[in-house]
C-alpha cells in the first residue's frame, strides 16, 4: 500500500465531515451478503472502506447483510471472512451480522405500522408488479393500503408467528406510489419466508428486506460514511426516510463507480451459474474473478491492493482492462518471485563436445536480490530447449538458435547449432551442437557476447510436472453485451501440459508463485498438488500477449 494516500471525492467529504466537527472519528464498514464468494469488485470496496479507516486512524466494520437464508450459507461467511484477511484487513472486535438486528428490526417494523407508516400487503406478487407503475407511470394503490393499525398489527404479528405461507402477505412502507424514484413506491420491507437461517435457525420466519435492514444496521452501528456504489444512489432516499421516520442515527451515504473489468463478469448469478453448470471448476477457479480464484491463481494480494488503489474512486462510469490487473501482478511478482527454469515444449539438444559428465552449476535465485541466495543447476552432454527457441530459416531479428547461429544457455556456456536430426516427417527432434567451453558463467574469459540467452534443463535431471496455462475466462471485451455471455466462453482458457523442470522446482511449497525463466509466473497449485507431483498454474505471462493470441 502506498505511504501517501490518494485524493478523491470521497476524501474531501471525510476532510469537511471532520474540520467541521460534524464526526470525532471515521467509521465506515464492508457489508458483504453471505451468497456468494467475492470478486475482485468486492476487493476495491474492501481496499476502499479499510483503507480510509485506517488512513483516519478509524474503524471498519466487517458485516454480513444475511437477511435471504434461502441464498446465504456459513460457507460463504467462512470464505468472506478469509479473503478479507488474506488481503491485508482486519475487522478486529467488529464483527456483525443483519441477523444480530433482526429482534430490532422487527420492532421498528411495529413502529412504522403503529405511526400509520406501514401495512400489510395482501396482493399476489404479479398484482403488486402491475399495480407498481412504471418510469413513466404512476403506481396505483393498493387496496389493502388503509387496512388500521391494529389489523396490521394483528395481521404482521400472526405473521411472525407463522400461520401464513410464504408470498401470503407482505408489510409495505407507506410513502408514495406516484413517486418518481421506484424505490419509494411503498417498498416492501418485511416477507414471509419459511427457510432456515444458517444463524438464526428456524426462530423466524419473515424477514426483512435488505433495502430495510440495510440503512438501520449503518445506524446502529454508528457509521459515519456509508460507502457503496452507485447502483444505489436511488436507494438513498429510501434510508433516509427509514432513518427519519425512526428517528435514528443517520449515516451519510456516499456512491462510487463500481469497478467494471474487461473479459470478466461480476454478477454473482452468472458466477454460480459458471460454477453448478461446471463451466468452471469451482468458486476458487483460477480463471475466476474471484478472489479466491485469484489467490489459488497466485496472484499477490499486494498486488490487488496496488491495482485497486492505480485505477482510483469517481462517479463517472469506466471499464477498467484485464491488462491493468496483470501488470500489477507482473511488478510485484518480478520483485518477489524466485527463478526456476521449466520447458514446455522440450527440443533435445546433444552438445557434442561436452564430455559424458554432470558438472553443477550455480545460479541466482533472483537476479536482483544476491540475499535469497543460489542454487545449483545439473549440466549434462543432453539438454532440453523450448522448441520456439529454434528456427530452421530464422528472419533476421530472430536472436535465438538456429543452423550455424550460436546462444547462451542461461547461467551455462554459449552453444552453436551444427546440425538438425529430423523424422520421417520431416519434423525437428535433435539439434547437434557444440560449446564453448570457454564461456560459462555471466562473464566469459574470453570477452565474447551473443545476443540470444535461452533457457534449459538437463535431460537426464529434469522433471515432469504438470502445467496449468490459464487465459481469459471470455473471448469478449464485455461479455455482459453478448446475447448469452454463455456463448463467449474462451474454449482455451485453460490448457494442460507436462513440463520439464530443473530438480529444484520440486522443492516449492503449496501456495509458492515462482517465474518459470522467460516464460512466465506460475503458483503451485494449492487444492491439486502433493509434495511429490505439484501441480503449477500459470499466474500471468511476463507480458500482455492477449492481443497476439485472440
Amino acid at each position: 500500500m502506498s505511504q501517501e494516500p490518494v485524493s478523491n471525492f470521497i476524501r474531501t467529504i471525510i476532510d469537511e465531515d471532520l474540520a467541521s466537527g460534524r464526526y470525532q472519528q471515521v467509521v465506515t464498514r464492508f457489508p458483504p451478503e453471505p451468497n456468494g464468494y467475492l470478486h475482485i469488485g468486492h476487493a476495491k470496496s474492501i481496499c476502499l472502506n479499510f483503507g480510509l479507516a485506517a488512513s483516519y486512524s478509524g474503524r471498519c466494520h466487517l458485516r454480513f447483510d444475511d437477511t435471504n437464508p434461502a441464498k446465504e450459507e456459513q460457507e460463504y461467511v467462512e470464505a468472506i471472512k478469509t479473503d478479507v484477511r488474506w488481503l491485508g484487513f482486519d475487522w478486529g472486535e467488529h464483527l456483525y451480522f443483519a441477523s444480530d438486528y433482526f429482534e430490532q428490526l422487527y420492532q421498528w417494523a411495529v413502529q412504522l405500522i403503529e405511526a400509520g407508516k406501514a401495512y400489510v400487503d395482501s396482493q399476489s406478487a404479479d398484482e403488486m408488479r402491475a399495480n407498481r407503475g412504471s418510469l413513466t407511470e404512476p403506481g396505483v394503490d393498493s387496496p389493502y393500503r388503509e387496512r388500521s393499525v391494529a389489523e396490521n398489527l394483528e395481521l404482521f404479528e400472526r405473521m411472525k408467528n407463522g400461520e401464513f405461507p410464504d408470498g401470503k402477505h407482505v408489510l409495505r412502507a407507506k410513502i408514495d406510489m406516484k413517486s418518481p424514484n421506484m424505490n419509494l413506491r411503498d417498498p416492501a420491507i418485511y416477507r414471509i419466508l419459511h427457510a432456515r437461517h444458517h444463524r438464526t435457525g428456524d426462530r423466524w420466519c419473515i424477514y426483512p428486506m435488505y433495502d430495510f435492514a440495510h440503512g438501520q444496521e449503518d445506524s446502529l452501528e454508528k457509521v459515519t460514511h456509508s460507502i457503496c456504489t452507485l447502483e444505489f444512489e436511488d436507494h438513498r432516499p429510501l434510508y433516509d426516510w427509514f432513518v427519519a421516520q425512526l428517528g435514528i442515527h443517520a449515516p451519510q451515504q456516499i456512491e462510487f463507480a463500481r469497478l467494471n473489468l474487461s473479459y470478466t463478469v461480476m454478477s454473482k448469478r452468472k458466477l454460480l451459474q459458471l460454477v453448478t453448470e461446471q463451466h468452471v471448476e469451482s468458486w476458487d477457479d483460477p480463471r475466476m474473478p474471484t478472489i479466491s480464484g485469484m489467490r489459488r491463481r497466485g496472484y499477490p494480494a499486494a498486488a490487488i491492493r496496488n491495482f485497486c488503489e492505480k485505477i482510483g474512486v469517481g462517479k463517472g462510469y469506466s471499464w477498467i482492462d484485464l491488462s491493468v490487473l496483470e501488470e500489477s501482478v507482473r511488478e510485484v511478482l518480478n520483485k518477489t518471485a524466485q527463478r526456476r527454469m521449466a520447458v514446455l515444449q522440450p527440443l533435445k539438444v546433444v552438445i557434442t563436445n561436452y564430455p559424458d559428465q554432470v558438472e553443477e552449476l550455480q545460479a541466482p535465485n533472483h537476479p536482483q536480490q544476491p540475499e535469497l541466495g543460489n542454487r545449483t543447476l545439473p549440466f549434462s552432454r543432453e539438454l532440453y530447449i523450448e522448441q520456439d527457441d529454434f528456427m530452421e530459416d530464422p528472419p533476421k531479428k530472430f536472436f535465438r538458435l538456429g543452423p550455424g547461429r550460436e546462444v547462451r544457455l542461461r547461467n551455462a556456456y554459449i552453444i552453436r547449432c551444427d546440425d538438425v536430426i529430423k523424422d520421417e516427417h520431416g519434423q525437428v527432434v535433435e539439434l547437434r551442437c557444440t560449446a564453448d567451453l570457454e564461456t560459462l558463467g555471466k562473464n566469459p574469459a574470453d570477452g565474447r557476447k551473443v545476443k540470444g540467452i535461452i533457457h534449459w534443463v538437463s535431460a537426464a535431471h529434469a522433471k515432469s510436472v504438470k502445467v496449468r496455462l490459464y487465459d481469459r475466462l471470455f473471448n469478449q471485451e464485455n461479455p455482459d453485451k453478448a446475447d448469452d455471455y454463455l456463448q463467449v466462453l474462451n474454449p482455451d482458457s485453460l490448457q494442460v501440459t507436462e513440463a520439464l523442470a530443473e530438480p529444484n522446482l520440486l522443492t516449492a511449497c503449496s501456495g509458492d508463485t515462482l517465474q518459470f525463466e522467460r516464460v512466465g509466473y506460475f503458483c503451485v497449485d494449492s487444492q491439486d498438488s502433493t509434495a511429490a507431483a505439484p501441480v503449477f498454474n500459470r499466474t500471468v505471462t511476463l507480458r500482455d500477449t492477449w492481443a497476439k493470441v485472440k
